[in-house]
């Protein structure tokens, strides 16, 4: 993989640039790589050139490999790893999906701060992270999962599907990315523009433009291109700009393989997620790995225009000043005209933050942006930019004050808060009260959460985990709430609605969501398809043309996402949907094929196999899923039946 990485390399710029004429009007412009990009913006690519964009998938070689291959080794959990050189080779020692130990070589190199991962290809075709990495402060290797130790064959092992680089991580570290995945022999023959985030990651393939600038920067471009012959005009506000970003900075789950065009709306490659158990607290703060996105739509500042630029240099991804300074580029006396309705007042000083000099608690960051590590020692703060509301902590959601005087109580917060801010606004109602109640007992919850879904000056993603919490109306009234819904001006609350109408008769539920069924983005198509797949086998009718369609797209994304255990658990649950149970039953088969301890899996299999008859191989079935998961609650309920 190296070598064939290395030739990829070396091609890239040594593109043919074809004059407007030449090029094929569909196709979108060619790759030119990023060293095409630096011979005219020179101080950019500086800047970029350092940036854990550009550095986010290297090759091994002396200047990027940052880790003690000096023959060190590293203990963790009984399991002994080695990291050896041999030439310029770089190797890992240990134990792979066989349990035998071998030393692989490194093929690639992912990160440079604060964390370094190796890339290992123990077969063909396949490309698995290695999950002891390099601390760069503190010069050690350490397990990014903590205690985790997942022997070969668990889904969690190195060489397992979650630790996949071409399934998990590759296009987010790449440029131009496909992963081009083959179920049949469960492995990738990926093809990329560039490794690493290069310049047209983010504007688009720059043939086009490198070809006007040659001619002067005159003449037309190719249709569906910007004036500067790009697929996206990055300034041209602030959606632009923000979607582009999230592409790669959100949680989500794609619809196509690798990375989108630049330029192509969002909500046409990916269905983010919205604020689930397990991922975000409540109140909508962090709580798993969420990569930015889903917290800033969630914020104030996204909804007056604030865009990652603003704080962000772009190319070097720095802030764009130091500190607090960041911040009173607009929260300060003066203001910023681009943000008319911003407060004037002092709020980097003691009468706004109560805290002296300018340690840690007189920083912004520290009440607005609360952190939290992930892989071990990644520290990354929320992007929702919150007011402090320690009167939330019933609810399970984090606060800022604790976070820094863990000595003291949400009591002894809320009560500070009350003498510091009399007057304060951010009291009282707030949806996290109601998220906590309803993710515990959805059905009591349903009209407060419908009073959310409606509050159109509460975030989109907001409203839409609103209705996603009440998973299906109750009565007919509420139904025709969430009807007036599936008209809304944002996408994830049109898709959001589409999903909790499964409780009408089929027919009724197809005319009402048929619109959906040719909305402009497919993510609400797909929704809408989803919501209405035991459509024909209740009507008995025949699926018209808008839904099947629709339910071809689905089909589509799933096919693409086939290397992901949890697609099989989806294509499973639909096809009980359509009471498909053979179907089912190979979906079910296929996900524990992938990740053994999927309990839930084999429980649908034991289950789907007693049901249509075949009490031995139910009986088969649960031996083996017991044997993958001893001691499981839900596989002994089932061996007691």
């Amino acid at each position: 993989m190296v070598a064939r990485l290395r030739s990829m390399t070396r091609l890239i710029g040594f593109v043919v640039l074809v004059l407007n004429a030449g090029i094929a009007g569909a196709e979108p412009p060619a790759h030119v790589g990023s060293d095409a990009c630096a011979e005219c913006h020179l101080e950019v690519t500086k800047a970029w050139r350092g940036s854990d964009h550009a550095n986010a998938w290297t090759l091994p070689d002396d200047r990027t490999v940052l880790g003690d291959f000096d023959d060190a080794v590293f203990e963790h959990g009984g399991l002994l790893t080695r990291f050896l050189r041999d030439g310029p080779r770089f190797l890992i020692e240990t134990e792979g999906l066989d349990g035998q130990r071998r030393a692989y070589d490194v093929v690639g190199v992912a990160g440079i701060d604060p964390l370094q991962q190796y890339l290992l290809s123990p077969e063909p075709g396949r490309t698995q992270v290695y999950d002891i990495a390099w601390d760069v402060e503190r010069r050690r290797w350490y397990p990014v999962f903590g205690d985790q130790v997942a022997p070969p064959g668990d889904g969690f092992h190195w060489t397992g599907p979650y630790k996949s680089w071409e399934a998990r991580c590759a296009e987010c570290h790449a440029t131009g990315y496909k992963r081009n995945y083959s179920l049949p022999t469960n492995s990738y023959a990926p093809t990329m523009a560039e490794i690493g985030v290069g310049c047209e990651a983010c504007h688009g393939p720059g043939s086009a433009h490198v070809a006007q600038a040659r001619r002067g920067g005159t003449g037309e471009t190719m249709p569906g291109l910007t004036a500067k012959g790009l697929t996206i005009d990055l300034g041209l506000s602030q959606q632009s700009e923000v979607m582009q970003c999230l592409t790669c900075h959100s949680r989500r789950e794609a619809m196509q393989d690798g990375n989108p065009l630049p330029g192509t709306d969002y909500h046409d490659a990916f269905s983010i997620s919205l604020l689930r158990e397990g991922v975000y607290h409540p109140d909508g703060s962090i709580l798993d790995e969420v990569f930015e996105g889903g917290s800033f739509l969630q914020s104030k500042m996204h909804a007056q225009g604030v865009r990652c630029s603003t704080c962000h240099e772009p190319h070097s991804a720095a802030l764009r000043a130091d500190g607090n300074a960041v911040c009173t580029q607009c929260h300060s006396p003066a203001g910023n005209s681009e943000f008319p309705s911003l407060t004037l007042k002092v709020y980097d000083g003691p009468e706004h933050h109560f805290h002296a000099g300018d340690g840690a608690g007189a920083q912004c960051v520290s009440c607005h942006m609360i952190e939290r590590t992930y892989m071990g020692i990644d520290a990354r703060r929320d992007h929702s930019f919150r007011v402090p509301r320690p009167d939330l902590a019933p609810t399970g959601s984090p606060n800022a004050c604790t976070d820094c005087h863990d000595g003291q109580s949400a009591e002894w917060a809320i009560e500070e808060l009350a003498r510091r801010f009399p007057t304060s606004s951010h009291r009282g109602p707030h949806h996290a009260t109601t998220f906590a109640a309803a993710r515990l007992a959805p059905e009591g919850q349903a009209a407060a959460l419908l009073d959310i879904a409606e509050g159109t000056e509460t975030s989109g993603i907001v409203r839409a985990t609103a209705l996603e919490l009440i998973g299906v109306v109750a009565d007919r009234s509420a139904a025709e709430r969430v009807v007036r819904l599936l008209s809304d001006a944002d996408p994830l609350v049109r898709a959001a609605a589409a999903g909790t109408l499964r409780p009408l008769p089929a027919d009724e539920r197809l005319t009402r969501l048929r619109p959906l069924l040719s909305d402009p983005l497919r993510t609400v198509r797909e929704a809408a398809a989803r919501a209405l797949l035991d459509v024909g086998t209740q009507s008995g009718s025949t699926p018209d043309a808008a839904l099947s369609a629709a339910l071809a797209e689905w089909q589509d994304a799933l096919a693409l996402r086939a290397d992901f255990p949890e697609t099989h658990l989806q294509i499973g649950g639909a096809a009980l949907t359509m009471r498909n149970f053979g179907r089912a039953l190979d979906a079910f088969r296929q996900a524990v094929a992938f990740d053994p301890q999927l309990v839930d899996a084999w429980t649908m299999i034991v289950r789907l196999q007693a049901a249509l008859g075949d009490a031995e191989g139910s009986r088969r079935s649960l031996e083996e899923a017991l044997a993958a998961n001893p001691g499981a609650p839900a596989l002994l309920a089932l061996q007691r039946m």
